[in-house]
């Protein structure tokens, strides 16, 4: 029987698709992204093995949850995410600048409905439901360096316009949505990530002052506002008691001593509340050792050197901007969850990114990555000038 032979259309598109694959891989940043997989797949190994004790802590007399249940969503989660970033870090700089600008604009808008018709869980509204639940503070992080470093850049072509002044508009409402939850870690979260990118437009030393005496003035509002806050903040200055989360995660930590106790085989992590979330490093900690930890640590911040170093000679501001947003984002909540872990910061409720167990904050990390690989693109075979603030003009 005779073959059909394969139409010049079908013909021109598989070229054409094998084409944007190899100029995709020629230009991204393959070193971040395998630092990325590296992490994930630590994050597949930690959550398997903190998912027995919160399923043991999450049972109940209807219902008994297998030991690794949330290792086997946290799995499904992880795929979904691969997919995001792919798809994400597939993008043209300029696709994925609009669409970070869209899903930023979405975002903000849905946070305005949190406190109206979101649901509460443990005392804060940070999740819409609409058949799924949907937290709009993790997806923002997809979206707000991209958003950010477009309103600056256009200083670059107009100095005329205020673009200072509406980046601070933007981050009052921004934190004032997120206190209404109330969600004191991702205000801090963002205002770290709007500071990076303040400074790096060159603003004057002036205005950063106010900024951090407006910062200052906010943390004791929240302080005297934040019953929740309060009482993190108490207990990490002057202590709590010997059941405190943050003091059971230190514990859990060292247990473990350098070289860990064994897969599975930890003891301590079974009384640590959200052991597959928050404390995630702990239990990494005791089942694998204080080195292992020494490694996470190191792979977190050979991504952020990375990143630096892959802007060191880039020209465009908009990269830069957005780049660095990003960096500060992820390095920003990658430290404190650690720092948490280690009894050095209030207990803020953040997960470790791209390691902890997460449905809409894995999935929302993953298409942050994909988007930081999408707008560091770069044509390996064209020589580039340095960036310099100088090129821009006078922020000041």
């Amino acid at each position: 029987m005779a073959t059909l032979a394969p139409q010049p259309g079908a013909q021109r598109y598989a070229r054409n698709r094998r084409n944007q694959i190899a100029i995709w891989w020629q230009e991204i940043d393959r070193t971040t992204m395998v630092l990325v997989l590296i992490l994930m797949a630590i994050g597949a190994v930690a959550v398997a093995a903190g998912s027995p004790a919160s399923a043991r802590r999450l049972s109940t007399a209807a219902e008994k949850l297998p030991q690794l249940y949330f290792f086997f969503l946290h799995m499904r989660w992880q795929i979904l995410g691969l997919v995001a970033m792919f798809w994400a870090s597939s993008l043209s700089k300029d696709n994925a600048r609009r669409f970070g600008i869209l899903l930023a604009a979405t975002m903000l808008a849905a946070l305005v409905l949190v406190p109206l018709v979101g649901s509460e869980v443990n005392g804060a509204k940070r999740w819409l439901r609409f058949g799924i639940s949907l937290q709009p503070s993790e997806f923002l992080k997809c979206g707000f360096p991209i958003l950010l470093a477009w309103i600056i850049s256009w200083r670059a072509r107009d100095p005329q316009i205020p673009v200072v002044g509406i980046c601070f508009g933007l981050m009052g409402v921004l934190g004032l949505l997120l206190m209404l939850q109330p969600d004191f870690g991702s205000t801090m979260l963002f205002s770290g990530a709007f500071l990076v990118l303040i400074l790096l437009s060159g603003i004057d030393v002036r205005r950063v002052g106010m900024f951090a005496g407006a910062g200052l003035i906010g943390l004791v509002l929240m302080y005297f506002t934040y019953d929740n806050g309060r009482n993190r903040i108490d207990n990490f200055l002057f202590g709590g008691t010997a059941f405190d989360q943050v003091d059971l995660a230190q514990r859990t930590l060292l247990n473990g001593g350098w070289t860990g106790l064994g897969f599975w085989m930890g003891t301590r992590k079974m009384a640590l509340p959200e052991a597959h979330t928050d404390y995630i490093f702990s239990v990494v900690g005791e089942e694998f050792g204080l080195l292992a930890c020494m490694v996470i640590v190191v792979l977190y911040l050979a991504i952020l050197a990375r990143v630096i170093l892959r802007l060191v000679e880039e020209e465009d501001l908009f990269t830069v901007l957005a780049a660095s947003g990003f960096a500060a984002q992820f390095g920003g909540q990658a430290f404190i969850n650690i720092l948490v872990n280690l009894q050095l910061f209030p207990s803020k409720g953040m997960t470790l990114p791209l390691i902890s167990y997460g449905g809409s904050s894995t999935v929302a990390m993953c298409l942050s990555m994909g988007l930081l690989l999408a707008v560091t693109r770069r044509n390996p075979f064209i020589q580039r000038e340095k960036f310099s603030l100088r090129a821009i003009g006078d922020f000041q």
